[in-house]
């Protein structure tokens, strides 16, 4: 056996425990059911955390593993509320992303594309049929289930989509390309946002949703590579050349681009929640590594600067709970408005950049190793800031003048 050799009397440091931290009992009086809700999501990030941690690095997605362990711990439905999906309230379901996105960024985000996006669409806009066919298949993670609104000219305004559904007898034929869809080369199901084409239909020229199985000819998913973030989930580039679809392939709920937007309205709060996680787990890893990384003599944690550092974050942190926690009543009680989840999304993601960097910088050398998870919940949280758009947003609330273009 090699004798310790002077230098190195830690080879490694285990910063990534979760501490549950909760300076303010934000979370103390939450429900039984809730509290099991976040267990659940415990156990997923229990199960995959390190098969993602190792994905990110190839830059694989383990999707099987990973929806699987999703749909066995129930914890896919995002406060859907149908027959055969478990109801959880607005509460359970931002604990459950944020305790996702605080064991892995690309693991909240399947969560969020699966649950928040696909399977809320269907739940929202889908006939009897399709909600048999499909709805408790997504929920369990049977199936892959992707969102294709956002197109490569077309991201921030998506309103402008070109993508176009033309009826042709008992048929629609789908054109168009679509761009970052989470899902949309995993072999499963995509929702697919379109422009109705159709002058005897009532829609005409306004937006429809079609439910799109992806060995459908015509249809092309192709990962996006040279990704630097949520690298263990994939996004695609889909191609839709003249994709026919039966009549009955329409979400005959879907008529507008408002309805598109009740969809993504209920992601800002989910995309607060995630922030959350990825700060708490930026937060924990840094306290976790002052106590043990020794330096001229003693721990970090007995300097003043690391002890400032520390308590700057822990505010910040706090902080967001705080914003989360009030998002999450004013949901359940039917009165959050767009806007404020937009503030809480804006606030929240901004707020974690800085607990991120603040965090990488206190773990020196040791922050870029993704043994310590810093630097990817760092570069991650990049791929959840719109910071723009919802201040955007909320400028046009407070000030009533819209000032997009």
């Amino acid at each position: 056996m090699t004798s310790q050799l002077p230098g190195e009397r830690t080879p490694s440091y285990s910063v990534n425990r979760p501490l549950d931290t909760d300076y303010y009992g934000v979370f103390d009086d939450i429900s039984d059911s809730d509290r099991d809700a976040w267990r659940r999501a415990r156990a997923v990030v229990d199960e995959v955390a390190d098969d993602l941690l190792a994905a990110w690095e190839t830059a694989d997605y383990p999707h099987e593993r990973v929806l699987a362990s999703l749909g066995r711990h129930d914890v896919m439905s995002d406060g859907v509320a149908h027959e055969g999906v478990t109801r959880i309230s607005p509460l359970a379901a931002g604990l459950i992303v944020m305790e996702l996105s605080r064991g892995d960024g690309s693991l909240g985000t399947i969560q969020a594309v699966q649950g928040g996006l696909a399977l809320r669409t269907l739940a929202l806009y889908g006939s009897a049929e399709q909600k048999d066919r499909w709805l408790e298949a997504l929920d369990r993670g049977e199936v892959p289930g992707s969102f294709a609104l956002t197109e490569p000219d077309h991201g921030s305004d998506s309103t402008g989509l070109e993508t176009t559904a033309v009826r042709d007898g008992s048929e629609w034929v789908l054109r168009g390309v679509k761009r970052w869809i989470g899902n949309g080369a995993s072999g499963g199901i995509t929702f697919v946002w379109a422009r109705i084409d159709d002058a005897d239909d009532a829609d005409h020229g306004s937006v429809g949703c079609f439910l799109v199985p992806q060995e459908t000819p015509g249809y092309l998913g192709e990962v996006i590579e040279g990704k630097a973030s949520l690298r263990a989930i994939h996004q695609a580039r889909v191609a839709l050349d003249d994709v026919r679809l039966p009549i009955d392939a329409r979400l005959p709920g879907a008529h507008s681009f408002a309805d598109t937007s009740r969809v993504l309205y209920a992601t800002r709060s989910g995309v607060a929640w995630s922030a959350l996680g990825h700060a708490t787990a930026c937060y924990e890893a840094a306290l976790q590594y002052a106590g043990e990384r020794i330096q001229f003599g003693k721990p970090l944690a007995g300097f003043q600067l690391v002890q400032e550092r520390l308590t700057r974050m822990l505010s910040q942190l706090t902080s967001m709970q705080l914003y989360c926690r009030r998002i999450a009543d004013l949901e359940s009680s039917g009165s959050l408005r767009p806007t404020q989840a937009s503030l809480a999304k804006y606030t929240c993601t901004r707020t974690a950049r800085d607990i991120a960097r603040d965090a990488r910088d206190m773990l020196g050398g040791n922050g870029i190793l993704l043994e310590n998870r810093v630097i990817q919940h760092l570069v991650d949280i990049e791929a959840i800031h719109t910071e723009s758009v919802q201040a955007l947003l909320i400028g046009r609330d407070i000030t009533g003048i819209g000032a997009f273009v």
